[in-house]
């Protein structure tokens, strides 16, 4: 091998080697600046954030680096110019708009009721009622419920593609012949699948979530879920003064241990993809903790259970967590003067890292 030959090699190792350690460096750089969970957010009320010259909450998402407001509203608000007022200065700030709420009665009024009782819900004793929910094997119902769900995206337009048509809130579901062998999560999901083909009729990008709460914790094992409906983990029923990593903790009055939510959510990680899961905790929700009257409570904010918890979530690939945050208003920064804690969970979402 004459020295020409070598020096030429040599070159083309000491190219290759500049290359591939470029090229680590920018994999690197990329992996240290994108933040592992994606969705960073919060659920409001609209009487949290409409008195912004007390309690600016889109200067507070911007500042903790949280990319995602959720707010519920009435109708009758979204009318206001206040309230799109608002909606466009999250939008200039970058910040994601969602809305999350039980919309089943939206979608199918039980005005209906009369015309049509079959579209409801068959109680335990062979009754049709109009209290909630509705009859998931009715095909006029899943019709009228495919319906207005794309009339109600068109009108809210989420920025991240992302829809939340949750059943009522914990409430019963149809025990009709054809429903009564479903599970409520089963029952669920054939309203979503429903749902999720509507709305990807306008918007192929759309995703629409499956509640997984209370009632409907335990996986559904009949249907399976079509593309774009994505899991929504709610332990609405543990103990937030223990990480959920602790098995064997649990709420004080309630049955269900952090096992049993960590059994759930892995069961329900079978069935929807973890890569779109979403996590929705309470661990700033002062509504829940003042029993959702006012005046309300001090927030018993436990840094130390956010982080494990975080851990906890990252250990089965969740890459999207929002919290509710209802009742942290102008009146709760008049009593108390403290937020910082919405800086801690912000920071913590922002900066976690797997290693």
């Amino acid at each position: 091998m004459n020295k020409t030959f070598r020096k030429t090699l040599v070159v083309i190792g000491t190219i290759a080697i500049f290359v591939a350690l470029k090229f680590a460096a920018q994999e690197y750089w990329k992996y240290i600046n994108t933040p592992f969970f994606q969705t960073r957010g919060v659920v409001l009320f609209w009487d949290d954030v409409n008195k912004p010259e007390k309690l600016d909450w889109i200067k507070l998402c911007k500042d903790a680096n949280l990319n995602t407001i959720s707010v519920y509203a009435h109708d009758n608000v979204r009318q206001q110019e206040d309230y799109k007022s608002f909606l466009e200065r999250c939008k200039a700030e970058g910040l994601h708009i969602d809305y999350e709420e039980h919309a089943i009665s939206i979608l199918l009024p039980r005005t209906h009721f009369a015309e049509h009782p079959e579209w409801f819900r068959m109680d335990e004793n062979g009754v049709r009622v109009a209290d909630a929910n509705c009859c998931p094997s009715s095909e006029e119902a899943l019709e009228v419920i495919a319906k207005n769900a794309k009339k109600v995206a068109k009108l809210r337009q989420p920025t991240n593609h992302k829809h939340f048509f949750w059943l009522d809130d914990g409430r019963p579901v149809c025990q009709c012949d054809k429903c009564k062998e479903l599970s409520p999560s089963d029952q669920a999901l054939i309203i979503e699948n429903r749902i999720i083909k509507a709305l990807r009729e306008e918007d192929p990008e759309a995703m629409l979530a499956h509640l997984c709460y209370d009632n409907t914790l335990q996986a559904p094992t009949k249907i399976k879920a079509e593309e774009g409906v994505f899991l929504q983990f709610a332990p609405f029923y543990r103990s937030w003064d223990h990480p959920l990593s602790e098995r064997e903790a649990q709420r004080d009055g309630q049955k269900l241990t952090h096992g049993d939510y960590l059994d759930a959510l892995a069961a329900n990680l079978k069935v929807f993809p973890k890569e779109t899961a979403q996590v929705l905790e309470y661990w700033m929700d002062v509504s829940l903790f003042s029993g959702w009257s006012r005046p309300q409570k001090r927030l018993k904010w436990n840094r130390e259970v956010f982080l494990k918890d975080l851990e906890t979530y990252a250990s089965f690939g969740i890459h999207h967590i929002m919290s509710y945050a209802a009742f942290i208003d102008a009146d709760y920064m008049e009593m108390f003067g403290d937020v910082s804690f919405v800086g801690e969970y912000g920071s913590g979402l922002h900066k976690y890292r797997e290693y």
